[in-house]
Formats: structure tokens, C-alpha cells, sequence
């Protein structure tokens, strides 16, 4: 009797003469090898793939992609923002070193540092990034990073960073850059000293809210190695699919940047001429607290996120929301169109009124993410918005 060949096995992939165009999407979990000999060589040399959560074809190539944007070499690609920043901190610090952080950070960063981290027997301390003084100040024998956003989430403010890698290679302190808001279009990190760079690729990389991914990539060999085996280790595997949709998105990232710099701008501009808009936070205006730095910094480009504040605390707030219902209120940004946060009720909610004033977050104040809508339209919804919060 002829036996039958099983449906369980796998039917090898078809030969081709030709090649997809689209990148394949690859989502298995596991490689198979053809002897020991072979799974041995390939975890020697690193070469291939083996398990997902140690690597993937897909995380691999967008890693590619985003370390040209870089200048990086061998990125690494991680399941979040958050889970990048993590693999850093995981694979870098020890009990009783020290981190130094901007006090400006985003908020779950900010958890990260002053609740998690002490957790473990590592001392942390914020201070502010645009003061290097402030940064020194900070600084003590065993601190071992300072993490900083170029452009501060969600307050917009642009930091010291050549007095801060300056002051860090002096000290031999490592600089972590959070470049997410800023991207590659604006400020490369590596180009000015940096020793590593984190992303949410879930923002304006991706760009399409669909996919939440993160990258890190370390100048230094050995810190590649480490920052590899935590993610490794920890499992802050990235998705295939998630990467796949978001290599997708680089191939517009430079147009969706142009055009939504674009719209920033004018928004920025439009908003400060509304009635009931206490201010406006953009790099590149001139009454921004840190315009010089800004232009010499970024090279002019400000970027697709503002900030503004309304008169009239949550009630305004909450009409504001209301009377922009095409403009999503969600505590994101990066989308493909705009989005509004607030991030006394997001992003900084776990601060104290007092904590958040310090930073000027007040419950009228809010972050938008400029998308590539026609800025007319924007401009449009949001001046009716804002009438109807100062004229409720």
C-alpha cells in the first residue's frame, strides 16, 4: 500500500525566475536547519535565522532601512518605542549606576526613570535639557547615561544637545537620544557624537498608526551586543507583520515629512492668531524660548508636531475635542493625518497638577500631530474649535 504524503508538511516555497517586487511578509517562528553542524555554524557566526525572537527577515530589513536613515550600523528593531528605551536601560546598566534624564521626557520614559528604574538599585535624576548647567549639576561619579529627547514630548522645548554629548564625553558618560519626534529629516544623532539612538517607529516612521514597533542602534560594537542579547533575552520581539506594514511606510516617510512640516508651519502660525490661544510652541517661530538653537540644530526644519495652550483649563479642553470631531483625539501621533492629545489626561497623567505645571502642562494645553491633510481644512476645523472652547 502506497502511503500518502501528509498536508502537515511543509510544501517547499515555489522557484522563481523573476522576484517579488513587495517584500515578503515571513511570519514563522521557528528556521530549520539542515544538520547540527549547520545550527551550530549559524549561532556562531550569527549568520541566518533560527527562532523569531532572536531575529526575523522582516525586522532585519526595515532595521536596514532605518539605519540608512541613520547612518547607524546594525540596528536593531524591538516591539515598541518603550521596549527600545528598555533594551538600552536592560542591556547597558547595572545596580548603582546612575541615569540622568531630561525632565522633559515623555511621559511612560518618565515612569521608566523614576519608578522602575530605582526598583532595581539604579539612582536616577531629571533635569532640565536645554540648561547643560542643569545637566551637570546632575551628573554624579556613577552616572552612567543621559537620555534626552532632541525635541521634548509633548512640550516641544529643544535641547542643549551639543552642550550635553560635549559635556558627556568629557565625564564619559554615554548619550541616549530619543530622536522619535525629531526623525533622521531633522537631527542625526550619530552625526554629532551621540552613542545611541532610540525610535518609536511607531510615529512618523511608520506613519500610519497600524504598526507599534520600535529601533536602537549603538555607534559602539560591544554596546550593539548587549542592547541585542536584552532584547533577545527579555523577548521585546517586533511583529513580522508589524514590520512588514511599517517598511511599507518608509517608502513614503520623506514625502509625508515635507508635507506635514509644511502644515505645521502654517497651523502654527494660524493658531497664534486665534483669540483664546494663550501660545503656541513650534521650533522655528521666532517667539519659541529656544528658536536659535532650534535653527542651528535642526537646519530649519521644525518638524510636523506643535504644541498650544488654550484659556479655560478642562471645560475648554473638553469643547475643544468636541467641536474637532474629524480630527482624531487620541494620545498619539504620526499618523498619516492629524491627531490631537492632551497630555494632562495621556501622556503626563501620572504626574501631579504640580509636576505637570512645572513643565507647563496645563489642563488648556495640548500636542497635535500635523498628518498631510490640506492645511485650509485644518486650519478650518481648528479655528471653529477653538471658538467654541473660548465661546462655549
Amino acid at each position: 500500500m502506497k502511503v500518502p504524503k501528509s498536508l502537515v508538511r511543509r510544501t517547499q516555497w515555489p522557484s522563481s525566475l523573476s522576484r517579488p517586487v513587495v517584500t515578503p511578509l515571513q511570519p514563522s517562528v521557528v528556521y530549520a536547519s539542515p544538520d547540527p553542524d549547520a545550527l551550530d555554524a549559524q549561532y556562531q557566526d550569527g549568520s541566518g535565522y533560527t527562532y523569531a525572537r532572536e531575529g526575523h527577515p522582516n525586522a532585519a530589513v526595515l532595521a536596514a532601512k532605518i539605519d540608512m536613515l541613520e547612518g547607524a550600523t546594525g540596528g536593531i528593531i524591538t516591539g515598541s518605542g518603550m521596549s527600545a528605551i528598555a533594551a538600552v536601560l536592560l542591556g547597558v546598566l547595572k545596580a548603582g549606576d546612575h541615569v540622568v534624564g531630561g525632565d522633559q521626557l515623555y511621559g511612560r520614559s518618565l515612569r521608566l526613570l523614576t519608578q522602575d528604574l530605582p526598583r532595581w538599585g539604579i539612582e536616577t535624576a531629571l533635569a532640565d535639557p536645554t540648561d547643560v548647567a542643569a545637566i551637570a549639576a546632575a551628573i554624579q561619579p556613577n552616572t552612567r547615561i543621559i537620555l534626552v529627547e532632541v525635541v521634548s514630548n509633548p512640550t516641544i522645548r529643544v535641547a542643549d544637545m551639543d552642550g550635553i554629548i560635549a559635556l558627556a564625553k568629557a565625564r564619559g558618560i554615554l548619550v541616549v537620544v530619543d530622536n522619535t519626534f525629531t526623525t533622521p529629516r531633522g537631527y542625526r544623532p550619530f552625526d554629532h557624537g551621540a552613542d545611541v539612538v532610540v525610535h518609536s517607529v511607531t510615529k512618523l516612521l511608520a506613519g500610519h498608526s497600524d504598526a507599534t514597533l520600535g529601533y536602537v542602534a549603538a555607534r559602539d560594537a560591544d554596546l550593539r551586543t548587549a542592547i541585542h542579547d536584552a532584547n533577545v533575552t527579555w523577548g521585546l520581539t517586533p511583529s513580522p507583520f508589524d514590520c512588514w506594514l511599517a517598511e511599507r511606510g518608509l517608502h513614503s516617510f520623506d514625502l509625508r515629512f515635507d508635507a506635514a512640516q509644511a502644515n505645521a508651519r502654517k497651523l502654527a502660525d494660524a493658531l497664534s492668531d486665534m483669540p483664546g490661544v494663550a501660545r503656541v510652541l513650534y521650533p522655528t517661530r521666532p517667539d519659541h524660548p529656544d528658536h536659535n538653537r532650534a535653527m542651528a540644530l535642526l537646519a530649519g526644519q521644525g518638524g510636523h508636531m506643535l504644541s498650544f495652550e488654550l484659556s479655560g483649563g478642562r471645560a475648554a479642553a473638553n469643547a475643544l475635542t468636541r467641536a474637532a470631531p474629524e480630527i482624531a483625539f487620541a494620545p498619539t501621533l504620526g499618523d498619516i493625518g492629524t491627531t490631537l492629545s492632551h497630555p494632562a489626561s495621556s501622556s503626563h497623567r501620572g504626574l501631579s497638577e504640580a509636576g505637570r505645571a512645572a513643565l507647563g502642562i496645563s489642563e488648556g494645553f495640548f500636542r497635535v500631530s500635523v498628518g498631510v491633510e490640506q492645511v485650509e481644512l485644518l486650519i478650518a476645523e481648528l479655528g471653529a474649535a477653538v471658538a467654541a472652547a473660548t465661546n462655549p
